[in-house]
């Protein structure tokens, strides 16, 4: 397959390209030889996820990658972990069993080298954000979208058969720089899937940069993102949005309270009120 290196339990055939079989301990990946110096681009996946496992009896996942490095098998999705560039996951299992998560999970980071991606609490610490999608074992096309241009990172869903995109992240301040490779792969532990590529597509945007940045040598930009939250904050609404901080445990507890006393507050004022319209009425007999 011309510009394209593969490596690990990878198998290709005339219509799809298997990163794993649905079998247990396997990693494989794909990498595109030819670095993107495109400052703004989108990338458009065709996948499958599937295999005979049962409900929350599958994974791991499979990830899409925009790195400074390529082909080094690593613990993240067969992949390298403290990578330099973006990742997005798109996790089939929880390892977190106190997660509120509904999974499959798909999830994005950005990480300058010094960020581990911890499996144990499935990359909740490092994320930015994430959304639900029901990607598994589904008996049509599903497909994912990752737009990068003028610092915002969107990355969007197609996986109900309906044709139509569905927002999952939407995240502005992300910096990433140009002469990074493209990527694709998956791994399996104790449970597994097939982990399918159908087709991987990039275009070229045509977007309008302000004059300063043609001073900018992108290949030098270091990957970062501004954010104003903790990723760790960042919680799926059911809405496709997110909010700040789960609304869980003592949170719940505090809202409750605060309510509970507001509602005190206004019964013990209106039986003052009461109280003093009646012995304003008593004078009058």
């Amino acid at each position: 397959m011309p510009l394209w290196d593969f490596q690990g339990s990878t198998m290709l055939t005339s219509q799809y390209v298997r990163l794993t079989p649905d079998e247990r301990s396997r990693e494989g990946s794909i990498w595109n030889r030819m670095p993107c110096f495109l400052k703004d681009w989108e990338l458009h996946v065709h996948f499958k996820v599937h295999g005979a496992g049962k409900k929350n009896l599958h994974g791991d996942g499979l990830a899409l990658w925009y790195t400074r490095e390529r082909l080094v098998p690593g613990p993240v999705f067969g992949s390298k972990d403290n990578f330099h560039g973006l990742a997005i996951f798109l996790d089939t299992y929880p390892n977190d069993e106190a997660t509120e998560r509904v999974f499959p999970y798909i999830s994005a980071m950005v990480n300058n080298g010094s960020l581990s991606y911890d499996h144990s609490k499935d990359g909740r610490w490092t994320e930015l954000a994430g959304c639900t999608a029901d990607l598994r074992n589904q008996n049509h096309d599903t497909f994912l979208a990752v737009r990068y241009s003028r610092g915002r990172l969107t990355v969007m869903t197609d996986v109900e058969d309906k044709n139509e995109w569905k927002n999952c992240i939407d995240i502005a301040g992300v910096r990433l720089p140009t002469g990074y490779f493209f990527g694709a792969s998956a791994g399996t532990g104790d449970l597994s899937d097939n982990h399918d590529i159908i087709s991987m597509k990039l275009f070229q945007l045509m977007v309008e940069h302000p004059p300063e940045d043609e001073n900018i040598d992108w290949t030098k930009i270091e990957p970062s993102v501004s954010l104003l939250k903790s990723p760790k904050d960042n919680v799926d609404d059911p809405t496709g949005n997110f909010r700040s901080g789960p609304l869980t445990g003592w949170k719940v507890f505090l809202l409750l309270l605060c309510a509970l006393l507001g509602i005190i507050v206004c019964a013990v004022v209106g039986a003052v009120v009461f109280q003093k319209r009646q012995e304003r009425n008593k004078r009058f007999y």
